[in-house]
């Protein structure tokens, strides 16, 4: 197995001079929520301004071009609320913007496909790992050679399952016919002998039981958003960014339509009660 220290771990030594300020994370819409939800339980003490870009969801299907104009967008909305680091919590982002999207700021990005891809090298017996993920996250191969790289004799099992994202976001995660859409993606990728699965998209966590039913014990299922999470404190740690005021966190969120549904959403997600969200018009940005 290779060195996971190998890979670029983007921690980087940008920093703000302000550690109270929040951190920033986006993703395409509801699935981001997953990421929050970490770093709320593993940082409690920041600050978090959450973007769900839902006026143009889901990403997985959109070109390249596409993917790097809406995340620099979200990122010079999210530089209007100063924040001090941006977690895209995105895997189609993550795979198609970030590096753009490193270059043109001066704070810390990280994205989640590091994380997750580290946890599955690590996790992994026999060095095949499945990734399930939009198309755009499977065509682009950013797992396979992010995996590749910690180690070189991995075999890697990528599958595009573009229903998943609009079953959670119309609610539909418990529902029956979301059982029978598992089947239909993953059905060939039960048939190998992978022992380990990453979920390679951030909404997919929120589908993880049924998953997890439909594979059984044999494979291990990674959720990238833990991992997303420690890097995070890894990087504000490394920057002395921490907030240690003492006061209590503080969360905002905004979406670019639909806020009552995300509102809605959100709250059963999040142990933390979402009063409200802001609606912004992104294409200003």
């Amino acid at each position: 197995m290779g060195n996971t220290n190998d890979i670029k771990e983007n921690l980087n030594v940008k920093s703000i001079s302000n550690s109270t300020a929040p951190v920033g994370v986006f993703d395409s819409g509801v699935g981001g929520l997953t990421v929050a939800r970490e770093i709320m339980r593993q940082l409690p003490h920041e600050n978090i301004v959450y973007f769900g870009d839902t006026a143009r969801v889901p990403y997985g299907s959109k070109s390249r071009d596409n993917i790097i104009r809406f995340s620099r967008q979200i990122v010079r909305f999210l530089g209007t609320k100063d924040v001090k680091a941006i977690v895209i919590a995105c895997n189609t982002a993550s795979a198609l913007a970030l590096e753009t999207v490193q270059d043109e700021t001066d704070i810390p990005v990280i994205g989640v496909i590091v994380p997750g891809a580290r946890a599955a090298v690590q996790a992994t017996e026999n060095g095949i790992i499945g990734v399930a993920g939009t198309e755009a996250t499977i065509q682009s191969e950013t797992y396979t050679k992010v995996i590749r790289q910690m180690n070189p004799d991995a075999v890697v099992i990528g599958k595009p399952c573009p229903l998943f994202v609009p079953l959670v976001e119309e609610g539909f995660a418990k529902h029956r016919i979301t059982e029978e859409v598992i089947d239909i993606y993953l059905s060939d990728m039960q048939k190998t002998d992978i022992d380990t699965m990453i979920l390679g998209c951030t909404h997919y966590p929120l589908l993880r039981s049924g998953i997890r039913a439909y594979f059984g014990e044999k494979v291990h299922i990674v959720n990238p958003a833990y991992e997303t999470a420690m890097d995070l404190k890894k990087i504000l740690a490394k920057n002395g960014t921490e907030n240690r005021s003492g006061q209590p966190a503080a969360y905002e969120f905004y979406v670019s339509d639909a806020a009552e549904k995300f509102t809605r959403f959100a709250n059963g997600i999040l142990t933390y009660d979402v009063a409200a969200t802001r609606l912004v018009n992104i294409e200003e940005y």
